[in-house]
């Protein structure tokens, strides 16, 4: 019997005397082997099937088993055939279980891909002893696509065990175990991994480079780097050949534990080592050493690396370029970002909106929103396409600038291209819509912004209160406050003192203190705007307890006055005629506030004095 090459069968050899159909006449036991010949056609096999039915008329027909009468040879041909067939991939299993009576017949490559196919996992370890105990073993290819198979349906058991019986031929055992390593990788079980080689090295089979490259990642991957150079160093003691296809990715890995673990510097003596060698270099192995040295702020050699790259066409991973981009805006250094745009650009490699917004807004902090802006303009040169967050930063820096039509303009290109959900835009536009006193494009904006399912933040509650206020418009401020509250967006600091703030221009003063007694319950911290705003209601409400109150609290919590707030407090209870605690409130804060601050009411007393005189 023969099959595809590279595919394995045993094939049962008889006297040239014996007789085919006959297990007691041969003289001489048969005898297997291997082979590797071509294919003989399916059409013959039908054929030889055809002839064996008709040279036995007398095949009784109830018989289950009609086709295990002929000798080996011819069981060959019947299993071989009927594993070829996929309609009878499963009758081809019950001929197996009653072919095995047979201790001289031989499974074969047909028979372990139905078997994975179909999942017969109980059939397939009943195989496992049949290699072993017949030790006929199949070729590399089928061994390796075995284990493969095995570790992808999660079979581990059957994979060891298969492991044990390759074990049994060291180049087999190579094969197999380098296939499980790596499959085991793949699913991120790095102790399996470990387990398979130690028992390599138990049995003494010599790895192969590529499984050397497997166990390095693996101590890698569960940062032990330590370990992976001791393994480095011990596969160059074996003196295994550099120019094995693994030998690229070995370094690659070695280098980049070195890097993870802090040691980047020592990885570079690796790199020209490859160099030296003449190991051709991967994009994987630059991006890695690039990305560890930026985060170093190595910046001479992070240059030098990037340039190198960029001259062999290996600039293809943008997280290493955006690490270079942040490394140049820690550094000061912005109008390096704008050459690591043109180099991306020129390598074809696809500039993220995490790199532009990065430059943008580095350019914010450290340049200001004009220089912002100019960047902006000119990456969109280079056309480099904005995400919503570039987009977001750059109607910010639009605003702060007051070219609002510009900021209009590019927010309406932003949700022309899908980014019609980001709140922090919207918080923007609205925020200017008030400033410019557009009360109704920032209602109309937000009802959009409802519609197209985004939800109003703080942010947006605060501008919208804060611009109504100013216009008088309680009614307006009071129903954005009952909705807010209604959409359970908790209101801060910002929006207690706005609508403080609101009402006290309304001077509806009963309901500042009652949302000033509101915003304490939520034990909110007074700040400078809230004070200077409740001391002059509680002057104009003679509500000295309260000022004294507040000023107590502002004490505690070390809030500091200002002059105008200062003066306010003092009047109040000059007016109220509280010498003592008078005393109290020029001692309580700040000295060089106190005395500015009496010495201008000193003069204001003396002058009334002069002229009541």
């Amino acid at each position: 019997m023969v099959i595809l090459s590279r595919s394995w069968v045993a094939t049962v050899n008889h006297h040239h005397h014996a007789n085919p159909h006959s297990f007691t006449t041969s003289p001489t036991k048969p005898v297997f082997f291997l082979t590797q010949k071509p294919h003989v056609c399916s059409s013959r096999c039908s054929l030889v099937l055809e002839e064996d039915e008709k040279k036995s008329p007398g095949r009784k027909q109830d018989n289950k088993w009609p086709f295990f009468e002929p000798a080996p040879d011819v069981l060959n041909r019947v299993l071989s055939k009927y594993l070829q067939d996929p309609k009878t991939h499963k009758v081809s299993s019950e001929f197996y279980e009653k072919a095995k009576e047979n201790s001289e017949l031989r499974t074969t490559k047909h028979l372990i891909n139905h078997l994975v196919s179909s999942k017969n996992w109980d059939l397939l370890v009943s195989l496992c002893e049949d290699l072993r105990e017949h030790k006929a073993l199949p070729d590399l290819h089928t061994s390796s696509q075995l284990i493969r198979s095995c570790i992808r349906q999660g079979k581990f058991r059957i994979t060891h065990y298969l492991l044990n019986v390759f074990r049994t031929d060291k180049t087999l055992a190579v094969s197999s175990s380098d296939a499980a390593m790596k499959g085991f990788n793949k699913l991120q079980m790095y102790s399996s991994t470990i387990q398979v080689f130690d028992r390599m090295k138990q049995q003494e089979v010599e790895p192969s480079p590529g499984c050397y490259c497997r166990i390095m990642e693996a101590h890698e991957r569960i940062g032990d780097s330590q370990k992976v150079v001791e393994l480095f160093q011990e596969f160059k003691s074996k003196r295994l050949s550099f120019l094995a296809k693994e030998s690229g990715s070995i370094y690659t890995v070695l280098c980049s534990s070195l890097a993870k673990s802090g040691r980047a510097l020592e990885a570079l003596e690796f790199l020209e080592e490859m160099k030296d060698k003449g190991i051709p270099q991967s994009s994987a192995l630059y991006s890695t050493l690039i990305r560890a040295l930026a985060e170093a702020r190595e910046v001479m050699v992070v240059e030098k690396l990037f340039k190198e790259a960029g001259e062999k066409k290996m600039l293809k991973d943008p997280e290493m370029c955006l690490k270079v981009v942040l490394m140049y805006v820690r550094e000061g250094n912005m109008e390096r970002t704008l050459e690591v745009v043109a180099a991306m650009r020129k390598g074809e490699l696809k500039v993220t909106d995490c790199i532009l917004c990065a430059i943008v807004n580095g350019f914010c902090k450290q340049r200001g929103f004009t220089e912002a802006v100019k960047a902006y303009e000119w990456l969109t040169k280079q056309e480099c396409e904005a995400g919503q967050v570039t987009y977001a930063i750059t109607i910010n820096a639009y605003c702060r600038l007051e070219e609002h039509d510009k900021a209009e303009k590019l927010f309406e290109e932003m949700v022309n291209k899908g980014f019609d959900k980001c709140v922090v835009a919207y918080s923007n536009i609205i925020d200017m819509y008030g400033k410019t006193r557009r009360l109704s494009d920032a209602v109309k904006l937000m009802a959009k912004m409802k519609q197209r399912g985004c939800r109003p933040n703080i942010w947006i509650y605060n501008s919208l209160i804060d611009m109504h206020g100013r216009g008088m418009d309680l009614r307006r401020v009071e129903k954005i406050w009952k909705e807010m509250k209604r959409m359970k967006v908790l209101p801060d600091k910002v929006s207690y003192t706005s609508m403080i703030s609101a009402y006290n221009r309304a001077k509806e003063f009963e309901a500042c203190v009652e949302l000033y007694h509101e915003f304490r319950m939520n034990r909110g911290k007074i700040d400078r705007a809230m004070a200077g705003i409740m001391v002059g209601v509680f002057s104009k409400t003679s509500r000295i307890d309260e000022l004294m109150r507040l000023l107590q609290d502002m004490r505690v919590e070390r809030t500091r006055l200002d002059t105008r707030l200062y003066s306010s407090a003092l009047n109040a209870l000059r007016d109220a005629g509280l010498n003592s605690q008078i005393r109290w409130l020029q001692e309580s804060f700040d000295i060089a506030q106190t005395s500015a601050s009496s010495s201008r009411y000193s003069n204001v007393k003396n002058k009334r004095t002069l002229q009541g005189s």
